[in-house]
């Protein structure tokens, strides 16, 4: 994670240990000429609009104060949506029975990308059942070797 991104994190943590909502992620990106800072929040049953804004507000009050970012940016406070990132431990255990969609860094068994079900999650490595025309595949990726991780959804 960038230094940006970690000072953001210490700004972001407190308040939404306050407000009871887990900080998902973060993301400081370049999209043509425009700066974006999003903070990507959740909670069990979902987040609703008023919690992303009462956050945007808590958050903007601080950054304009000590802002860690020293270009111009537009602040985003959202869900992370049906596609949820997939990135710390408690989220792969998480996602354990659920459609993914996983990408590595170099091929394994000849491949890049996965979308199945994760069945298990060691801590090591990620096991993921796919379909391969009418045929299901074992998959094992070691974590090391994952790109991105996301849940996914199964059409």
């Amino acid at each position: 994670m960038s230094k940006v991104l970690e000072q953001v994190e210490e700004i972001v943590l407190p308040i939404t240990t306050e407000l009871q909502l887990e900080l998902v992620d973060l993301a400081f990106e370049k999209e043509g000429k425009h700066w974006y800072l999003r903070v990507f929040l959740d909670k069990e049953g979902g987040i609703d609009i008023d919690e992303c804004a009462l956050v945007s507000e808590k958050l903007s009050e601080i950054l304009d104060k000590n802002d860690p970012i020293t270009q111009n940016y537009f602040l985003e406070v959202s869900s992370p949506g049906a596609e949820r990132p997939l990135k710390k431990e408690k989220d792969f255990e998480a996602a354990i029975d659920k459609w993914v969609h996983i990408t590595s860094y170099e091929p394994i068994a000849d491949r890049k990308m996965w979308e199945g079900t994760l069945t298990k999650y060691d801590g090591e490595a990620l096991t993921v059942e796919i379909l391969d025309k009418t045929r299901k595949i074992v998959c094992e990726i070691p974590k090391d070797k994952v790109a991105k991780a996301r849940l996914a959804i199964k059409f």
